[in-house]
């Protein structure tokens, strides 16, 4: 029987046999394209090249590709588990045509793969194709030989595909297995009994906003076969998790909860999610996405935590989920690397949401007790669904689960309620994610289709290169002539000065003719191959075909060169102290500073940052020589090359090699050897977003200036304090400690005279429907002591409401209490955000206290004196 592993490597190496250039799976995260959440389909990365923005140096590809299925109209979550086809992480097998062979060969190949070497049985094979589309049906009836009777006509909703509602599309065809090998029947009448296993789409027109189509100058093909459906056909099993991508995870759960397989639906359920989002996690995790509130994280901490339910529904308590994520690098870290580099990352990261989640449901707990509370007090037996959206929202507490707990207290759900707030937030997310494919300017849409190249000199030379205009740009119009004081665009046929790309700024200069002047302010890229540069035409004209002479601004060059060679030090270095889990998010190579963002956990410390810094240094005074060398892209990943996921890459690469330290994938500028960046120095670490740190750092004169500047500051202190420099640390600490201490009494001395003053406040409580209520202004206290005066207060009432507010420099704190026995009906949180827009300002809490700021003091009688009005309208 044939691994899925084996499955996959003979798929890739029927089509490479075939003139098809094996390509690795892009990143599960999309790089530049704001209309995915995640990949979802093996055409991702090809997108561009399939819309015409972009060209490659083949013509055929084949890869498998990493997707993720779990949002949009692709939103498989809740049927994982509960079905044998269904997941939400799986790998898309797939060979594409751009522009090359068509549907007559795409049939042919799948039909040859499928039959001779899967060896499937042809007989329990249909095809369908589009209703209109008579030459695929000609082709399965004629070319392959299949009877009419296993070829089905289909409509638009089955077998028609488009890339949006503009631009590619075009009809498909589709391979179907018979599961139950009795013959008869069709797909469309009999979903269950067939199983689509491949999807050959024939991309052949243009759609446009009017609904009108055209033909494409270049059809092409697109084919996505699931791997895990394959597998589970060619090893003749019924479901994909009997498949061996799955069963050992499977068996794995079954160790680790005590919960054998195929006892029964209940538990076979939750083992399969297990199995599922395990994978998923891992995957996730190791292509540098994070468990968070929004977005990819918040999908992320959705599966993980659904993961985790489902292991304590299964009877275990601990975390485990870590040790599954770990046997997925065991399967799969073969075919995609990365996993076994991230092992123990990944581990790491889902342990640690793993214990929290744990805390988590224990305060889901506590607010779903709380819900049912206030529901009884009401007489009422059912429980709201936004409540309940937002429990789950929140907490990550199922729905389920507080439907068990509620039918056990003599409750009902909303669950309608919580329909409609969910299908809000899916609303939310779409939008958040809705975006329009890349789109170039018409202009440069005409300059990549007329197939402008630029020759880039400038690793070699970066003065006197003499370029040809080969194409003039102004206010979006392709000109002949730029007069003198104008701004545009132009094209030269070589040119030194380098595009924008890689996070490297593009270059700046100058460039003449005999009779014109012209700045260069910018170069960059709109797309592949097309090489822009910004100018202004400083004297005489400038027309087509001139042939100017071009110099890249050098000191500023240089300068770019030492902070991107720094670059790759700093990320080598980063990886050496931090761990291998560390992937590069993004960077910035300016020439006054460098920029880099990277995955990590948690905050870098000093001493790690130290730690970095030392050993850049240490590189850049071994004055190593930086190679660069021009490579096969499979042959340098091999040697150990960081490639940047999600990046596109030819065939041929340009590999840049510190040896013994750094070998990166880089087209970027830079020094000759290490010892020409001078120094380097960090200048900051924070965190961008949840779970990617950026640091910014200089290298050379700037870094120089820093240290120099920060001596200065020593010397200055130093005397400011009548210390010697190596008593300076101590000095500064005493004084610290001093100032905290004197801060410290002065708080205490506040608090003393408010209690002082608010003696008798008790006593000017106010009774609101047997409430007792107090709303007073107290002056010179910070939020700390205003605190301690509410509680204190709050006791002296024993059951009742305070609200103290003070104003102090333009603003407002307010400090609002409320004890235990009346929060079923006044909740502390609820009370301040009513009162807090009336001095301009917002805030929030928990039941039994929350705070809130504002910022005009003038308002601040009227908050305080609707705490009243509150009151009274919760507790009529």
């Amino acid at each position: 029987m044939k691994t899925a592993s084996e499955i996959r490597e003979i798929f890739l190496q029927y089509f490479e046999d075939r003139s098809h250039r094996r390509v690795r799976s892009s990143s599960l995260v999309p790089r530049d394209d704001p209309t995915l959440l995640f990949t979802n389909a093996g055409m991702n990365q090809f997108k561009d090249v399939f819309l015409g923005l972009e060209k490659r140096d083949y013509v055929r590809a084949a890869s498998s590709q990493k997707c993720m299925r779990v949002s949009g109209k692709h939103n498989d979550l809740e049927t994982v588990g509960r079905t044998p086809r269904h997941h939400t992480f799986f790998e898309m097998l797939g060979n594409f045509s751009f522009g090359d062979y068509f549907k007559k060969e795409a049939i042919e190949f799948a039909w040859e793969l499928v039959t001779d070497v899967f060896a499937i049985d042809s007989q329990r094979i249909v095809a369908t194709v589009y209703r209109q589309d008579d030459e695929a049906y000609r082709i399965w009836r004629e070319g392959i030989g299949l009877e009419e009777s296993r070829v089905f006509r289909l409509g638009e909703k089955d077998n028609f595909w488009a890339m949006g509602d503009t631009g590619p599309c075009g009809p498909c065809s589709e391979l179907h297995f018979d599961l139950t090998g009795q013959g008869g029947g069709d797909p469309e009448t009999n979903p269950e009994r067939f199983l689509e296993i491949w999807n050959l789409v024939f991309m052949q027109f243009n759609r446009d906003d009017q609904g009108r189509q055209s033909d494409l100058p270049s059809p092409s093909i697109d084919t996505g076969m699931g791997l895990e459906r394959i597998a589970c056909v060619v090893q003749g099993l019924e479901s994909n998790y009997d498949t061996d991508l799955f069963k050992p995870i499977i068996d794995s759960a079954y160790r680790l909860t005590g919960t054998p397989y195929g006892r029964d639906e209940a538990g076979d359920t939750g083992l399969r999610i297990l199995a599922d989002h395990s994978r998923a996690c891992a995957f996730l995790v190791a292509d540098g996405v994070i468990p968070g509130n929004e977005g990819r994280g918040y999908v992320l901490r959705k599966i993980l935590r659904r993961a985790i339910r489902h292991g304590k529904a299964l009877g275990c308590d601990r975390p485990f989920i870590f040790e599954l994520t770990s046997q997925v690098a065991d399967l799969m870290s073969s075919a995609y690397p990365e996993l076994e580099e991230s092992r123990e990352y990944v581990s790491k990261i889902v342990r640690n949401e793993e214990e929290k989640f744990s805390e988590t449901l224990e305060h889901g707990l506590s607010r779903l007790e709380e819900i049912c509370r206030r529901v009884r007090a009401r007489d009422q037996s059912v429980l709201p669904g936004d409540e309940l959206f937002r429990l789950y929202d929140t907490y990550g507490f199922p729905l389920d689960l507080a439907r068990d707990i509620a039918q056990e207290r003599g409750f009902s759900l909303d669950e309608a309620g919580f329909q409609e707030e969910m299908e809000e937030q899916r609303r939310r997310a779409r939008a958040s994610w809705s975006g329009g494919a890349k789109k170039l300017t018409p202009v440069h849409q005409a300059l990549s289709e007329q197939g402008h190249q630029t020759e880039f000199t400038g690793y070699q030379e970066i003065s006197q290169v003499e370029g040809k205009v080969l194409a003039l740009i102004r206010e979006g119009r392709q000109e002949r002539i730029l007069e003198e004081g104008q701004q545009g665009e132009m094209v030269l046929d070589r040119s030194p000065f380098y595009a924008e790309a890689g996070g490297q700024v593009g270059d700046r200069g100058s460039a003449e003719t005999e009779t014109a002047q012209v700045s260069v302010e910018n170069t960059f890229s709109p797309v592949a191959g097309l090489r822009l540069h910004s100018l202004r035409v400083v004297r005489g004209r400038l027309a087509l075909g001139d042939r100017l002479n071009c110099s890249v601004a050098a000191d500023r060059r240089v300068a770019i060169m030492r902070n991107h060679t720094a670059t790759h030090l700093f990320h080598a270095a980063l990886r050496e102290v931090l761990g291998h889990h560390v992937k590069q998010a993004g960077s910035l190579v300016a020439p006054e500073r460098l920029r880099f963002d990277f995955t990590h956990y948690k905050s870098v410390t000093p001493l790690e940052l130290r730690e970095i810094e030392e050993l850049v240094n240490l590189k850049i005074r071994d004055d190593i020589e930086v190679q660069t060398e021009i490579s096969d892209l499979d042959e340098a990943i091999k040697r150990g090359a960081m490639a940047l996921f999600g990046e596109k890459y030819s065939q041929k690469v340009r590999v840049v090699d510190i040896p013994g330290f750094s070998l990166e994938l880089c087209g970027g500028t830079h020094v000759g050897r290490t010892g020409q960046i001078g120094s380097f120095r960090i200048v900051g670490e924070s965190s961008i977003s949840a779970g990617v740190r950026r640091v910014e750092a200089l290298s050379g004169e700037k870094a120089l200036e820093r240290f120099l500047e920060a001596d200065d500051l020593v010397e200055r202190v130093s005397s400011d304090l009548h210390v010697q420099r190596e008593q300076l640390s101590e000095a500064v600490r005493r004084i610290s400690t001093d100032l905290k201490d004197a801060a410290k009494r002065i708080e205490e001395l506040q608090l003393k005279l408010a209690q002082v003053e608010s003696r008798d406040a008790v006593g000017h409580a106010r009774e609101v429907n047997g409430i007792k209520v107090l709303a007073q202004r107290v002056d010179r206290l910070d939020r700390g002591a205003l605190r301690q005066l509410a509680d204190r207060l709050r006791n002296q009432l024993g059951s009742g409401v305070v609200v103290l507010g003070t104003p102090a420099e333009g603003k407002v704190s307010l400090v609002a209490m409320v004890s235990a026995d009346l929060t079923d009906r006044i909740r502390a949180g609820d009370l301040i955000r009513d009162v807090a827009p009336l001095v301009q300002g917002g805030g929030g809490g928990k039941p039994q206290m929350a705070e809130a700021g504002g910022k005009d003091p003038d308002g601040l009688p009227g908050a305080l004196e609707r705490v009243y009005g509150f009151v009274s309208e919760k507790s009529a």
